[in-house]
């Protein structure tokens, strides 16, 4: 075992005494050492249920044969840190995670692993540290949110939050209800309701074969959750036992899986960056193209919040992650998995599924997946958008462009009414470099929605997007303005196309123009060079390829 390198032998003398010293009895030290690795936070909702699913999950390992250690990972909430500075670091905790998992995991020569996280950039984070690490892995999901509830109608956070500010600022509706949403739009603990970016990567660490069936579906306030938390702490110590290590898992075809079960769901945008970011861990090779090969092919499913009616709730008891794959059928490659059955094995057990939740590939909600790869002399390496949460008559659109240089003074346009019906907002200067960060959008995109201005505009920006936001809005726009691309050169005035059908995005100027602006137009400074975030902007690579250090 791994862990023999630090309790075997009369050398090891001086680091049994410390291990003794943490109440270790002396059985434990002939069993396999298991690290599980907790984001609990009391500032997380999606993360406050995690000191309780810690002790089931050191009850199954304990049952298993293997001795449990809880260690800390930090974890931001997207939400929380929203449309502010903060935001700045959400994306670039996922390098931060990486690196404690891998640090802690292989100092401490732990002999497998439970990631046990949830939301957004901590999912993949903790995944890309343990392909480093390459040990014995199973990631337990803490569970999505229940939905609010007010006056008979199901709440959720994007809707009746973040969308609810523009409809305020627009005089739909009064301080009471607004006070009322926001009070009951986020009822329980969990990951917040709808396909966003935290349930889109639960999904789909399901459907690369590192959590138990049913484990990305199942609420965070269901028992359900718990028995899945103990039986991954056994099964661990059985994968331990066995040699059955996640590059062994999770490979080309695996991240295929992964890929075209994002497509079904019309899962977040940010999928894209962190499922790059997990094949370069694992050397799967995947890239944009492969996104937007499996996407023409792939048709969307399933009608999920925020730019559908159905709720996770409503997926789990629907069949879950199981049910839509198995209606994706032959599509679906035959591979092993952490539960110690395969893909096809796993499917073919789904007794039931709901067929108006998951829609067969006979019948779709759109005919290609939920998320599409543009190319143009905008993005030259291309950018991404989800297709299926735009209007049918927004997927073709030309407008005049308004350029903002930061995500802050786009907003106070916004909510100052001061942008136009025919506009394509450019934020810019908000990519993983330039922002530093690559702040998510989702104050402006949710207030343009709740302001009714998502059928007359649309929005396109080197940053990214919440998986909770809907509309024509294009984002990881590559290269980003820091970095030279033809972005930074889009002035005020600039016809700019927009056509998601054939993949493309263009600003209507000539060459001659682009080289002179080159010429005349300076790129702005980096905007943060100390600390953390500095270090970030200079390792940092380009969305296009996952925005990984280099």
């Amino acid at each position: 075992m791994l862990s023999d390198r630090i309790k075997k032998g009369l050398e090891r003398m001086p680091n049994r005494a410390l291990l003794y010293a943490t109440g270790l009895h002396h059985s434990h030290m002939d069993r396999p050492f298991i690290g599980i690795a907790s984001s609990f936070t009391d500032a997380v909702p999606g993360h406050t249920s995690m000191r309780t699913l810690e002790r089931y999950v050191e009850r199954g390992i304990e049952n298993g044969g293997g001795t449990p250690f809880v260690f800390g990972v930090p974890a931001l909430c997207d939400g929380i840190a929203m449309g502010h500075s903060g935001m700045k670091y959400s994306l670039p905790s996922r390098e931060l995670i990486a690196d404690v998992v891998e640090s802690v995991v292989a100092a401490n020569a732990f002999d497998g692993l439970i990631l046990l996280t949830n939301c957004d950039k901590i999912t993949p984070g903790m995944i890309m540290g343990a392909l480093r690490l390459n040990v014995p892995t199973i990631v337990v999901t803490a569970g999505p949110m229940m939905t609010g509830h007010h006056k008979r109608r199901r709440l959720n956070l994007i809707t009746d939050t973040f969308e609810a500010v523009g409809q305020f600022k627009a005089g739909l509706i009064t301080e009471d209800e607004r006070k009322s949403l926001e009070s009951e739009a986020c009822p329980t603990c969990g990951s917040c309701q709808g396909m966003y970016t935290a349930n889109t990567m639960a999904c789909l660490t399901e459907a690369l074969g590192l959590s138990l069936p049913f484990c990305a579906t199942a609420m965070a306030v269901l028992s359900q959750k718990q028995r899945i938390a103990y039986e991954s702490g056994q099964r661990v110590v059985k994968l331990v036992k066995d040699g059955v290590k996640p590059r062994d898992i999770v490979n080309k075809k695996a991240m295929e899986n992964a890929i075209r079960l994002d497509m079904a769901l019309g899962g977040s945008s940010n999928t894209v960056l962190h499922l790059m970011a997990i094949s370069h861990e694992a050397k799967a090779d995947v890239t944009l193209d492969d996104f937007d090969r499996l996407s023409r092919t792939t048709p969307h499913l399933c009608s999920m919040n925020p730019a559908g009616k159905w709720y996770m709730e409503d997926l789990h008891y629907a069949g879950g992650i199981p049910a839509v794959m198995r209606m994706m059928g032959k599509e679906i490659h035959d591979l092993p998995t952490v539960s110690g059955m395969t893909t096809r094995k796993i499917m073919a057990g789904v007794k039931y599924y709901d067929s108006e939740v998951i829609k067969s590939p006979k019948a779709p909600e759109h005919k290609e997946g939920g998320i599409a790869v543009l190319y143009g002399n905008l993005a030259e390496d291309g950018a991404i958008v989800k297709q299926s949460a735009v209007e049918a008559d927004m997927l073709t659109f030309t407008g005049s462009a308004r350029v903002f240089n930061s995500e802050e003074d786009a907003m106070e346009s916004i909510l100052a009414k001061k942008i136009n019906k025919g506009e394509v907002l450019v934020i810019r200067y908000e990519g993983p470099a330039g922002g530093p960060g690559m702040r998510e959008m989702l104050s402006p995109t949710s207030a343009i929605v709740g302001m009714g201005l998502h059928k007359h505009v649309a929005l396109i920006t080197d940053g990214r997007f919440s998986g909770g936001t809907r509309g024509p809005c294009v984002g990881h726009i590559s290269p980003e303005a820091a970095a030279g691309g033809l972005i930074a050169y889009v002035k005020d005035g600039d016809q700019i196309t927009l056509d998601i059908p054939n993949k493309k995005i263009n600003v209507n100027i000539s060459i001659a123009e682009i080289k002179k602006r080159k010429k005349t137009m300076k790129l702005l400074p980096i905007k943060i060079e100390g600390g953390y975030l500095g270090r970030y902007a200079r390792m940092v690579t380009s969305a296009s390829t996952g925005a990984v250090f280099k």
